[in-house]
């Protein structure tokens, strides 16, 4: 089960290989009150201890599969159901310390039923949260 929160407890992480860090995920809940198809999102802004990692550069994990902006832009069929975690992955090479960091994700969802112009609603989260291993 998720947390209410959009920010997840668990997932904040450094990914690749341990001596060669390559970036850093923040598992999110989709910061809606129903599933939506990818397309409708138009990225994550994340910001760890005052560092602003844009939207336009992070990328989007759900069900093993990676996104890019470009890729959700263009994606018709995939979907981020309701109870299903996903992941953003920002690239920083080495990661972030271990310890305690301010987080801050901004998701960035477009809602089609605000026709003709389709804007984009700002959904924002943070919490503290904690890299256990380098």
């Amino acid at each position: 089960m998720l947390e209410h929160q959009l920010i997840q407890s668990t997932g904040f992480e450094n990914f690749g290989p341990v001596d060669a860090r390559e970036g850093f995920a923040v598992r999110i809940r989709i910061p809606n009150y129903h599933g939506t198809r990818l397309s409708q999102l138009d990225g994550f802004d994340v910001t760890v201890d005052g560092e602003v990692f844009g939207f336009e550069q992070n990328r989007f994990r759900i069900r093993d599969e990676v996104y890019t902006l470009a890729e959700m832009r263009e994606a018709i069929d995939p979907r981020w159901e309701m109870f299903e975690p996903g992941q953003i992955l920002i690239d920083k090479p080495g990661g972030l310390a271990p310890g305690i960091h301010r987080v801050e994700v901004t998701a960035r969802i477009r809602y089609s039923y605000f026709p003709p112009d389709v804007h984009i609603f700002p959904l924002r989260g943070d919490r503290l949260a904690t890299i256990c291993v380098a």
